[in-house]
């Protein structure tokens, strides 16, 4: 009997222990989960701004304050004071909307200025080229947009003619980053300006200033999302249609006593298009297109 009560005060105690421990980890889990919560939900201030900022707006103590923001999301390069986002009068290199924290990458550094110089990658170029309002899709090219550019130029050859001319594509997917002197990414109103200002590497550049030389330049403007590049077809008068129809060189003779000219004898009239269904013969090599009257006649 003593025995059997030992084992029992034993597998008490046994049991008593498994549930102190169980109880400690549940505990112990429980203050790790709410520190990791208090963490996350931890707040600290950084700088944001309190007005819509353009391409070189300068930041001041009236235009940008400390906000609450989740520790744990803070974007890299904010500014966690005012006095920092403030010092050496730094500007803005690109548009920043209120309520939006202020980035060392959106301004310049101490005593910076508002240049593109400022915002190009180290290894790409500005570039600038001539448009008009049609070159330049009727002013609806704005800064921030992209666009593909086109050349028109005389086909080269000792029996071109003015009137024998090509398009290619120059450069695809090209980034704009300003038109005139704009620069500002948020001015989506139409505004025909005298040059763009294109982004590109240096070879792209050297295309641009020699294609403006041996012809016309024209800006296609293109989705953002589109990245679909390698287009190297070539268009040409024969790819717009009409191939085939000719009208000579009239001779022009003055008629006696009235002076007009006669009607020529070798002008050559443009063949009838068919006003219904055409059935096609191929004898040889040589189609034949034969109109297939109606019944009735009509």
């Amino acid at each position: 009997m003593r025995g059997r009560n030992l084992l029992i005060v034993g597998l008490a105690i046994f049991i008593g222990l498994i549930a102190v421990y169980l109880a400690n980890s549940y505990f112990s889990g429980r203050e790790a989960q709410q520190e990791r919560e208090a963490e996350a939900n931890r707040l600290v201030q950084v700088v944001v701004a309190t007005q819509d900022f353009q391409f070189g707006t300068q930041l001041t103590s009236t235009n940008i304050a400390l906000r609450n923001w989740p520790a744990n999301s803070v974007p890299n390069g904010a500014f966690v004071s005012i006095e920092e986002a403030t010092r050496g009068g730094r500007v803005a290199l690109r548009p920043i909307t209120v309520g939006e924290p202020v980035l060392a990458s959106k301004v310049s550094g101490e005593g910076g200025r508002a240049t593109l110089a400022s915002i190009i990658p180290e290894e790409l170029r500005a570039v600038s080229i001539p448009v008009n309002q049609v070159s330049g899709v009727g002013g609806f090219v704005r800064a921030g947009d992209v666009v593909d550019v086109l050349l028109t130029r005389q086909i080269p050859g000792d029996g071109a003619s003015s009137d024998d001319q090509m398009t290619n594509v120059v450069l695809e997917n090209v980034l704009v980053l300003a038109i005139d002197q704009i620069a500002d990414e948020n001015q989506t109103e139409p505004s025909v300006g005298s040059t763009a200002t294109l982004q590109t590497d240096i070879t792209g550049a050297q295309k641009l200033v020699l294609a403006g030389q041996v012809g016309s330049l024209s800006l296609v403007l293109r989705n953002v999302e589109n990245q679909l590049v390698g287009s190297t077809e070539v268009v040409t008068p024969s790819d717009l249609g009409g191939a085939g129809y000719y009208i000579p060189a009239r001779d022009s003779t003055s008629s006696g006593g009235g002076g007009s000219a006669a009607a020529p004898s070798n002008v050559v009239s443009l063949p009838r298009a068919p006003r219904g269904p055409t059935m096609s013969i191929i004898r040889g090599t040589e189609p034949t297109t034969y109109e297939v009257k109606r019944k009735g006649g009509f």
